[in-house]
């Protein structure tokens, strides 16, 4: 048996910070996993350096099903993003491990490829809808056939989505929250002339989606949904908050326009009736928050007998590690609908050297074995822990929102 000998956590901070677990077997075969969670890292490494390292020394690496099941049911305090997130490192560094012992490109050991590619989608956004769209046409030009579109709200002073940096967004901008105004009547006027616009200038030979970021009501949902029926989105994404899943059957009764959610979700439960009642079409659950392989393997077969597709988060908040990992299950998942991309920092690739290409819209895991995604620790440690946080959201009347 593959017996785990050392595992440890890395911080690192190459223009945005990332936890990554490194887990190291007896014949000096070692596995890496992200356990990157955004404006929470150090809770995290926390959890991992003191409840789940103590607990892998010793074990059989192979052993990927009890680890996971020791994980969490034997912590009795289950789910949650730390939990799951801790969870996820450990999982795909097992799985890692695994396919390297093997010789083989993880997603073989996961049932072999089920495509050629990983289609994915890019970010578009600009202050205007001018602005968007033109950013939109240098993606298509970029052979993006999937492009998320996100403009500027007039009156708002800042909006999600909208950066400065159009190839590198990264919301965790301060120390502490900072604090940003929205107002949901500015906003909903503003996605219809974005699609109408785009659709003008891109035609239909390219996937347009977006995200409102749980920030609607479900009736406010299902209004920007009918509006935006005329453009046939891929998808709308995240337009309210899912703790109530009932919500969702509001905004089905008016709307045929597709939706994502997912992408706070750390377990099966969090998505379950959702997928069950066929609420939505694309679960976004991530595998650093969400368990890992192990656990998204079964979300996926839930979702499969539902006809609901995987479209998996993929900001910059994730790691190349997480990046990896989510490929080898793209290609290989039978209902796999969409890849979120935002591409990395050069330094961030520096830091995390890996086998993933892209091309022609599309990305591919590599057939290196394991993920193929490695870490250098002597240029992470060159990049320390910066503090960083997500933003807050209040109304125009100073009552606190959802960002």
């Amino acid at each position: 048996m593959p017996k785990i000998i050392d595992a440890r956590v890395i911080v690192t901070c190459p223009g945005r910070n990332f936890v990554t677990l490194k887990i190291v077997t007896e014949d000096g075969v070692h596995g890496i996993g992200d356990a990157t969670l955004n404006g929470r890292e150090l809770a995290v490494a926390a959890y991992l350096q003191e409840h789940v390292i103590p607990c892998l020394i010793g074990r059989d690496a192979h052993k990927i099903e009890d680890i996971w099941q020791f994980l969490y049911r034997g912590a009795y305090w289950r789910r949650g993003p730390v939990t799951m997130s801790a969870i996820a490192a450990v999982d795909v560094a097992l799985w890692d491990i695994k396919a390297k012992l093997a010789g083989l490109p993880l997603y073989q050991l996961l049932g072999g490829a089920s495509r050629t590619g990983v289609m994915v989608y890019g970010h578009a956004n600009g202050q205007t809808v001018d602005d968007t769209v033109a950013q939109a046409i240098k993606y298509r030009a970029m052979g993006y056939k999937a492009i998320r579109l996100q403009t500027g709200v007039p009156g708002l002073n800042s909006t999600y989505g909208v950066s400065k940096d159009k190839l590198f967004y990264e919301p965790a901008d301060a120390a502490l929250p900072t604090e940003n105004i929205w107002s949901t009547s500015r906003y909903l006027p503003t996605v219809p002339e974005l699609f109408a616009t785009a659709r003008a200038e891109l035609g239909w030979d390219v996937h347009l989606l977006h995200d409102s970021h749980h920030r609607l009501t479900p009736i406010e949902a299902a209004r920007l949904g009918k509006d935006l029926e005329p453009y046939r989105p891929f998808w709308l994404e995240d337009v309210t908050p899912a703790e109530n899943q009932e919500s969702f059957r509001w905004i089905r009764r008016h709307t045929t326009t597709p939706l994502a959610v997912g992408e706070v979700f750390n377990t099966i439960w969090d998505c379950k009736q959702l997928i069950e009642e066929q609420l939505i079409d694309f679960i976004r659950t991530t595998i650093v928050h969400g368990g890992g392989i192990t656990h998204l393997r079964r979300i996926a077969s839930l979702a499969d007998l539902y006809n609901v597709r995987t479209g998996f988060h993929g900001a910059t908040d994730l790691s190349p590690v997480c990046m990896g990992a989510a490929l080898h299950f793209d290609l290989w998942v039978p209902n796999f609908g969409i890849q979120e991309y935002m591409r990395h920092t050069p330094e961030t690739d520096e830091v995390f050297p890996h086998a993933y290409t892209f091309s022609d819209g599309e990305l591919h895991p590599g057939e290196a074995a394991g993920h193929g995604v490695e870490i250098d620790e002597d240029l992470a440690a060159k990049y320390p822990y910066r503090p960083a946080q997500l933003p807050v959201n209040r109304l125009e009347d100073g009552s606190m929102f959802n960002w």
